[in-house]
Parts: C-alpha cells; sequence; structure tokens
C-alpha cells in the first residue's frame, strides 16, 4: 500500500492527508521534521513517497536523484518519490497554478502579470505564467510594494497574490488595493484560509474574475497521488474533493430582521450538521459585560455597533460554524468581508407583522420597526447568497436549507 506523508517543519492543521485519503487507498502521515534531523529523515528510507512544504522546498534538492524537467527549471521541489534507483523530485504546484486559474476562467496569453512576492510560490507562479504566454511577468517584493511603485504598473492585466498577507489570523489584511489598476482581467491569491481573502473579495466586488487557493492546493495534491500510485486519476475528481472541503470549512450565516427566527433555525441546523453554534449578540452581550438592551440604553447604538463588527470579524475567521447574525449588521458594510471571507450567506424573511419584538430595544415602535424593515430589505438582499421564506416549523426549515444547499439530499 506505501507510507506517503507530508514533510514539514511545522506542520500544524493540515488539509493533506484528508485529501490523499479521497484520492488513494494508501497511509498518509504528517511528518514534522525539525531542520537539523532533515538528512536523516530523507536517507531513512521510511517513505514511498512526500509532499514537501515550507521551508524544505529547495533544501530537499541536494539529496534527490534527479528532478523533473519543471522541478529544475522552477528550483523547487514539493514532491518525492521513492524507488530502488533514489529519490526523485517533481512540483506538482505549477500544474496546481495552472488549474487553478482554468478553473476561475482566468486567461494571461499576451497578458502583463504582476506577481506580489519573491518567495518559493513566487517562483513556480512565475515560470507558470511565461509557459501560459503571458507578456511580461513583474514581481514586486515587500520593499518594493508601495502605492507609487503599484501606480507605475497600473495598466497590468494579472494580479497574483504568491505572500502569506492576507492569510488567518490576519484575514483583514491585502497585500495591494486592486482599485489601483486600471483595467485588470484577472485576480488569484493562493492562500487558501480563509476560503476568500481580503484581495479576492475586493476583486469579486470590481467584477474581476478571481481565482482562490483551495482549488491549487487539490490539484496539485491529485498530480502528487499520480506520481505516488503511478495511476491516472480523473480531473473530475479535483473539482470533486474542492466541494467537500469548500462545504466542510464554509460557515452557514444567518442573516434578516430581528425576529426573523435566525437564532432558532441556527440551532437547528447546527444540531443536524454536528457543528459549533454562534449567536453574535450573545457573543457581544460577552464581551461588553452587559446586556443589548443595556448597552444601547448606556452606550448608544454606535457603540453597539463598533463592538459588535469586532465580534463578527472574529466570528468570520473561524471555519466549519452556524453563525446567528443580529439583525443590523448589514447596516455597516465592514461586516460583509468579515462574513463572506468564509461564509454562504443565508436570509431568512418572515411577514413585518409575524417579526418577534421582545427585549428588541430596535424593533418596539411599530413605525420605526416597518422603516427599518424598509431600509435593511434591500441590503439583505444584496448580502444574501440565498433567500429563505421562514414559514415552516423549524425542523422542516434546517432540511429545507441543507437540501437547498447540498448538504442532504
Amino acid at each position: 500500500m506505501g507510507r506517503y506523508g507530508l514533510l514539514g517543519g511545522k506542520l500544524g492543521h493540515s488539509f493533506s492527508p484528508q485529501i490523499h485519503g479521497m484520492l488513494g487507498s494508501y497511509s498518509y502521515e504528517l511528518f514534522e521534521t525539525p531542520e537539523e534531523h532533515l538528512a536523516e529523515f530523507l536517507q531513512s528510507g521510511n517513505f514511498d513517497g512526500l509532499n514537501v512544504t515550507m521551508p524544505y522546498k529547495k533544501a530537499v534538492i541536494p539529496y534527490l536523484t534527479d528532478l523533473s524537467e519543471i522541478a529544475r527549471r522552477i528550483g523547487s521541489v514539493n514532491t518525492v518519490k521513492a524507488d530502488e534507483t533514489g529519490l526523485h523530485g517533481y512540483n506538482t504546484d505549477y500544474s496546481g497554478f495552472r488549474w487553478m486559474l482554468a478553473d476561475a476562467g482566468i486567461s494571461v496569453g499576451g497578458k502583463k502579470c504582476v506577481v506580489l512576492g519573491n518567495g518559493g510560490a513566487s517562483a513556480t507562479v512565475q515560470v507558470a505564467l511565461a509557459d501560459l504566454g503571458a507578456e511580461k511577468v513583474t514581481v514586486v517584493t515587500h520593499k518594493e510594494n508601495t502605492e507609487e511603485y503599484i501606480r507605475t504598473l497600473a495598466d497590468y492585466d494579472i494580479v497574483v497574490n504568491t505572500t502569506p498577507v492576507g492569510m488567518f489570523p490576519n484575514n483583514q489584511e491585502k497585500p495591494v488595493d486592486l482599485a489601483l489598476f486600471s483595467h485588470l482581467s484577472g485576480v488569484a491569491d493562493i492562500v487558501f484560509n480563509p476560503l476568500k481573502t481580503a484581495l479576492i473579495l475586493q476583486a469579486e466586488a470590481m467584477g474581476i474574475p478571481a481565482a482562490v487557493g483551495l482549488p491549487m492546493l487539490v490539484a496539485q495534491a491529485k498530480q502528487s497521488a499520480e506520481i505516488f500510485t503511478s495511476a491516472s486519476i480523473p480531473d473530475e475528481k479535483i473539482r470533486q474533493i474542492t466541494g467537500i472541503l469548500k462545504k466542510q470549512e464554509q460557515n452557514l450565516v444567518l442573516i434578516g430582521m430581528p425576529g426573523s427566527g435566525k437564532t432558532t433555525i441556527a440551532r437547528q441546523l447546527a444540531n443536524r450538521m454536528h457543528r459549533p453554534f454562534f449567536d453574535a449578540d450573545k457573543e457581544i452581550a460577552a464581551r461588553a459585560g452587559k446586556t443589548i438592551p443595556e448597552i444601547f440604553a448606556e452606550d448608544g447604538e454606535e457603540a453597539f455597533r463598533a463592538i459588535e463588527s469586532e465580534v463578527l470579524a472574529d466570528l468570520g475567521k473561524k471555519t466549519g460554524i452556524v453563525l446567528s447574525t443580529g439583525g443590523g449588521c448589514v447596516t455597516q458594510a465592514r461586516n460583509y468581508p468579515s462574513l463572506k471571507q468564509n461564509g454562504v450567506l443565508l436570509l431568512l424573511e418572515r411577514p413585518l407583522q409575524d417579526l418577534a419584538t421582545n427585549g428588541r430595544p430596535l424593533s418596539a415602535d411599530p413605525a420605526a420597526l416597518k422603516a427599518m424593515y424598509e431600509r435593511r430589505l434591500p441590503l439583505y438582499h444584496a448580502w444574501a447568497d440565498h433567500t429563505f421564506a421562514n414559514d415552516l416549523t423549524p425542523a422542516r426549515m434546517a432540511t429545507k436549507i441543507l437540501k437547498q444547499l447540498g448538504y442532504e439530499r
């Protein structure tokens, strides 16, 4: 069956065992190895194949018998296969990146491309872009990444981020402001946690085709598995596994008017899916050390909204949760990227006359409630990925939502 795994310095959580478990019937482990033990591990013969991650993509090369043409051109290895003739090095990140672009419908032929970062991933991207026929590839290092310099590249067509900027836990950061470019036709970010980085969310808001990092991760693993097993795996497997991981990691975020049933339905969903449940209002009260009505009475709505945005920024970094939000979160544009980075936004609708109002400071006055409803409704619809009329029992609503999202049949 073979013994395979991921070699790295500090590995932490990794999708690799799960991905390879869906790609082949072989053992796959995490080989967390300190630098001083790297040579000993590679010479041990205790593996049949490896994926290699930071900081060893170049460090393994002196121990290899030979390199594939792509690995040699890039000068970086992320896959090693062992056999009786030695250790053989490959770079499957190259094909993973090409898949990522194609999957998002981004063409680079004849275009000018900006590559942010000059590390190992950047080298792979540069070679791939050149092979895809890019007219020009310009690498922007951390020191060069100033607004003044980026403005000199304003007519470039493609931006690719190969830096960790925007990666968890610094989810709100962007490596560059896309507004500085005049006619972008594609943006790619190899970061896959969060599912959509701040850079990707800005690209989507601007209507620019955007490629996220998760498909690249799966696509490179698929080619590695083919190398390990010497067997072809259909490309459709990439989409299948990417879809499974996306559903697994994606948060279900309920939005809607106060009293629309968000908390009740969210609890039902969390119980059915065996997921953690979070109530944003409870988290706000805990952080403030007082109830929601007390925050409004003592500090005012502006103070409440500030705490709410902090809480949603933190909750939005989590993955695989069910989140019930406060009805007014949509009044603050800054909350959208917090919720959308890892979430699918589900709008629960209920007729105005059926909204629960007890204990809700902004819902006590019927006239004010009606005005609020009319003011917020367009915002709810603008933010929502799916809209559901809350006209069934909570259990049946949960079933309806899970079926529409593809979690249940």
